[in-house]
């Protein structure tokens, strides 16, 4: 209660300081009235206190508390009770907010709007799709919540309640920003982070009696310090970009906005530093209450930094979100249209993007902190795996944050270059890093063994039904190839370039396919399928072929691919539309030659190396079978010729049988090799036992007529192995 106290009163005073409600009205210009101007920013308050509240709860029940088994525990059932009702609080309000913000968009008091008003801003606007998405996914987590009791389904809750705070970020000042890409990924991070810090925090007050609270704290402690982390660069970035310079932080009321939520961000840095230092020790001395009083002035602390998250968004910014003369393609791009191509601007003048860049930073991070932990433990990591990861990761960050980040806007080749860097090369080096050996090696198991930690749901993920479908290679060929096809046939680039989410999701479906498919021909971590290699070439195959049929069909196409985009932002010293589309097309033709090149001579020396272990193996058992004294697989296989030659001495004693094998046969040198019914071919070994040896059990070896002879050769002169055919058992030759 003192934390929405305080979020109210913080609210109120900020909407009357920043300037966002005022009670004056201009002649001439329609006014929603004062019940439009409170009522928006408190239900946007209310519903982002529900959504933070959503995302803590469904987080603590699936991450933090300890489960029961596969099932969440009797305190993690509670708090996704407690989720359900919160849930639908929250799309009520996401609801309601749709009517609110058509009344103040329109300036019409909400009493007296229309019901086609109110259908066609939801569903034909930005804001309004925003906040139908987040009534939706809200209504879904008061769904799942209810699903299951199974710590899966929860933590599937959870990631749904993350997703639902979403929306609202791609619309609003970030979105009216010059430089979109990097405010509206600021935004988006800024608003995760927080959700999991504020919503982390009372999600584990509700749980302070429970017996094991103090481990359960300072797992969360571990979060809260790395939300406070983001939370706080993230920030920084978002209100450079609004502020425009940061000498207006001292000259406006939004940067005095600002200062403000900086001084409450390091107050709750203060108290959670001396968490870490006094109360946390003291919790594990079975001294909660310390804890708890500190937990709850921070929570209140936290309320207040709320209040004045939503007053900033309803604040007006230095940086006015529509100029005096707009330049339409900035507002399109976010950024000015870039000059003729050089080298210099390819590099030197940069989009940057926080997703990407946030991927990058904790990616290099976090492998090389796991690089680090194995060599600590005595245990070597291949350089060359360091080397390709943190290349890929490099790579990865250069096409989408460099300046040919912005020539992939208005040109369809620079575009392409940007689509095959990312879906060959950038995958090609990330799976060469074989993150997921280096994590399940370098991750440490919680001391509790009813705490799922990062391993673990690693693990599961790995074996998971859905891990096993997408590692089939044919899904996996099939999910790139028809990524390929389907947007640039399917009429979807257009749609997404449009929108920055569209973008964004389209280069990391770009990453993602191109990952999976590479990690399943050529990748070491565990959890994809065992597949022959000669398997595997074929797939490869198959996709170098729909690769060079996708270059050959936009070389010979006369249709301008999403003509409506790039007639828009289409530069004046380019050349024409569909030159540039061909000249992408025979770059995408072209481009996937060497890494296609690189893949199959992989490919084939994996299937040389599989032949070497197989045959390795077979010697190994070979060898044991004659040091004990036991027939091997040959010697079997030439005891069931001899008793198809000579049906009438075949006798069922193994030993017999073994004796008789013996005296018909000699040492085969070379040994046949069948792996699913298919012969390898064999290596040379010369051997002095007289115990001829075979490949493979009597009940998968093919049946011969009744004229064959056992399988034997000098030493000296090897023969090739006999052709497999349908097999039969030895009493029925």
């Amino acid at each position: 209660m003192a934390a929405g106290a305080a979020a109210v009163v913080a609210l109120i005073a900020a909407l009357r300081f920043g300037g966002a409600v005022d009670g004056t009205v201009l002649p001439g210009i329609p006014s929603p009235g004062p019940v439009t101007e409170w009522a928006l920013p408190v239900l946007t308050m209310v519903a982002t206190v529900l959504g933070v509240l959503t995302v803590g709860l469904t987080a603590t029940a699936a991450f933090l508390l300890p489960g029961d088994g596969r099932s969440v525990a009797a305190h993690g059932w509670l708090l996704l009770r407690r989720t359900t009702w919160l849930a639908l609080l929250w799309t009520a309000t996401s609801l309601a907010l749709v009517a609110f913000t058509v009344s103040d968009v329109l300036g019409v008091p909400v009493d007296r709007l229309g019901r086609s008003s109110v259908l066609s801003f939801a569903f034909s606007v930005s804001q309004g799709q925003s906040l139908m998405w987040q009534a939706g996914l809200a209504l879904a987590v008061a769904v799942a919540s209810r699903a299951g009791l199974s710590r899966g389904a929860a933590a599937v809750t959870a990631v749904l309640a993350l997703a639902a705070v979403l929306p609202p970020t791609f619309t609003g000042h970030s979105a009216g920003a010059g430089n979109h890409q990097l405010a509206v990924s600021s935004l988006a991070l800024h608003v995760l982070a927080a959700s999991l810090w504020v919503g982390g925090l009372a999600g584990l007050l509700l749980v302070r009696r429970h017996r094991r609270f103090s481990e359960t704290a300072g797992r969360y402690s571990r979060l809260a310090l790395a939300c406070f982390v983001a939370t706080a660069v993230s920030g920084v970035v978002n209100a450079g970009v609004r502020l425009g310079e940061w000498g207006a932080v001292f000259t406006s009321r939004y940067g005095a906005l600002v200062l403000l939520k900086v001084v409450a961000l390091l107050a709750v840095g203060a108290i959670g530093a001396a968490h870490r230092a006094r109360t946390l020790p003291a919790l594990r001395a079975s001294a909660p209450w310390s804890f708890v009083r500190l937990a709850a002035g921070e929570l209140v602390v936290l309320g207040a930094a709320v209040g004045l998250a939503v007053a900033l968004s309803r604040s007006p910014t230095p940086v006015p979100e529509t100029a005096v003369e707009p330049d339409p393609l900035v507002e399109l791009l976010g950024f000015a249209r870039p000059g003729p191509p050089t080298a210099v601007q390819m590099l030197g003048n940069p989009l940057p993007d926080m997703f990407f860049l946030t991927v990058v930073a904790l990616g290099i991070f976090f492998y090389l902190a796991g690089v680090r932990r194995m060599r600590r433990a005595g245990h070597h990591w291949p350089l060359s795996r360091t080397l390709s990861w943190v290349g890929g990761l490099l790579v990865l960050g250069a096409f989408t944050c460099l300046g040919v980040a912005k020539y992939a806007y208005v040109l369809f080749s620079a575009h392409m270059v940007q689509h095959m860097v990312l879906s060959m090369v950038v995958p090609i080096l990330l799976v060469g890093g074989a993150p997921v050996t280096l994590a399940l090696r370098t991750l440490r198991r919680p001391a509790d063994p009813q705490v799922r930690g990062a391993r673990e749901w690693l693990l599961i993920a790995l074996h998971s039904r859905a891990m096993r479908l997408l590692s089939h290679p044919l899904v996996a060929l099939g999910i790139y190839v028809a990524g390929l096809y389907g947007l640039y046939m399917g009429g979807l680039l257009g749609t997404l370039m449009r929108y920055h989410l569209g973008h964004l999701a389209m280069l990391v479906h770009f990453v993602l396919a191109g990952y999976l498919l590479f990690w399943v021909l050529i990748g070491v971590d565990p959890g994809r399928r065992r597949v022959h290699p000669a398997l595997l070439v074929i797939v490869h195959f198959l996709a170098m072929v729909a690769h060079a049929f996708f270059g050959f069909v936009l070389l010979q196409s006369t249709t301008v691919i999403a003509a409506d985009w790039y007639t828009a932002v289409h530069p004046p010293w380019a050349s024409s539309l569909l030159a540039d589309q061909h000249l992408g097309a025979g770059l995408a033709w072209a481009f996937g030659e060497l890494p296609a090149a690189a893949i199959l001579l992989l490919l084939v020396r994996q299937w040389i190396r599989s032949d070497e272990r197989e045959q390795a193996r077979l010697d190994r058992a070979a060898d044991r079978a004659e040091a004990s004294g036991e027939d091997d697989d040959l010697a079997r296989y030439n005891a069931f010729l001899a008793a198809a030659a000579h049906p009438t001495s075949y006798s069922t004693d193994p030993a017999a049988r073994s004796a008789d094998a013996t005296s018909r046969s000699v040492s085969l040198a070379p040994r046949a090799s069948f792996s699913d019914g298919a012969a390898t071919p064999p290596t040379s070994r010369s051997t002095s036992s007289p115990t001829p040896r075979s490949t493979s059990s009597p009940t998968s070896q093919p049946a011969s007529s009744p004229t064959s002879q056992p399988v034997s050769s000098p030493s000296s002169q090897p023969v090739s192995p006999p052709t497999p055919q349908p097999a039969s058992s030895p009493d029925n030759s």
